[in-house]
């Protein structure tokens, strides 16, 4: 089985900063780390390939240092990975990454399943895996938390709702994004990690991708940043307490005295 699981280089949380005038991400000089949901779909692409065989293939895209996280990601278990790093794919928006992905994809030959985390810490969009299956012309399914291989072909898929999960079957090739609760990450092992210093990962760039560069980045994104602001102050807020009954009335009077202002 053939199994790409896509990984995401991000900057830690609380030390995001904004480019006033590109509205983009100020990277240089921010600690960078593997996007924490990434790591839950890796653990699953491994576990899907330890119940029945094949291989697990790391594709990210970013700069050139995003080969630090793929090389920490090769230390849980995966058998290779690839970079996509150009300075034309700089600026992507969602859709411009999943068609990057897609044609990286396509040059891997394919795969019968590709796992992504639900999000990115950084845009939270949690747009990028149904538009990579889009472009891909495959099935996708959002929420996963537990996935189980009945064959080579299809997929049963336990998916979470806010109270209880869906389940269902996907025919593969399909595009799943999983929540944590599928599985713990594993703690990668001392060999596992020096084999992952050793490795080899090759960079694609746009010409290898046969792609063009009106296609990728900001030029081939739809949509742009125009303006960052923060948001409004809230203003003054009470804090009622009390019998439900009378606090209902209460809050139906105020309702009513706004209305009319």
């Amino acid at each position: 089985m053939k199994i790409i699981v896509c990984i995401k280089q991000v900057p830690e949380t609380d030390k995001v900063r904004l480019d006033p005038e590109t509205h983009t991400l100020i990277r240089e000089g921010v600690q960078a780390i593997i996007n924490p949901f990434d790591l839950y779909a890796l653990e699953a692409g491994l576990r899907l390939r330890e119940a029945r065989g094949g291989q697990v293939t790391l594709l990210s895209m970013g700069p050139p240092q995003a080969e630090a996280a793929l090389r920490e990601a090769l230390g849980y278990g995966a058998e290779s990975a690839v970079l996509l790093s150009d300075k034309a794919f700089a600026g992507a928006d969602t859709w411009a990454t999943a068609l990057t992905l897609a044609h990286a994809v396509r040059k891997l030959g394919g795969a019968d399943l590709i796992v992504t985390g639900k999000q990115a810490i950084d845009g939270d969009t949690a747009q990028v895996g149904p538009m990579l299956a889009t472009v891909l012309g495959v099935p996708y399914v959002a929420w996963a938390r537990k996935l189980t291989l009945t064959d080579d072909t299809v997929l049963e898929v336990e998916r979470l709702l806010d109270h209880g999960y869906d389940a269902l079957r996907v025919r593969l090739p399909a595009v799943v994004s999983v929540v944590k609760e599928i599985s713990e990450p594993r703690v990668p092992s001392f060999k596992a990690k020096m084999q992952a210093k050793k490795a080899v990962i090759p960079t694609w760039t746009l010409a290898d991708l046969g792609l063009d560069p009106r296609e990728v980045g900001l030029a081939g994104s739809f949509t742009q940043v125009v303006r960052v602001f923060p948001p409004p102050a809230r203003g003054a807020s009470e804090v009622w307490t009390g019998d439900p009954q009378e606090l209902a009335t209460r809050l139906w009077a105020r309702l009513k005295e706004l209305g009319r202002r």
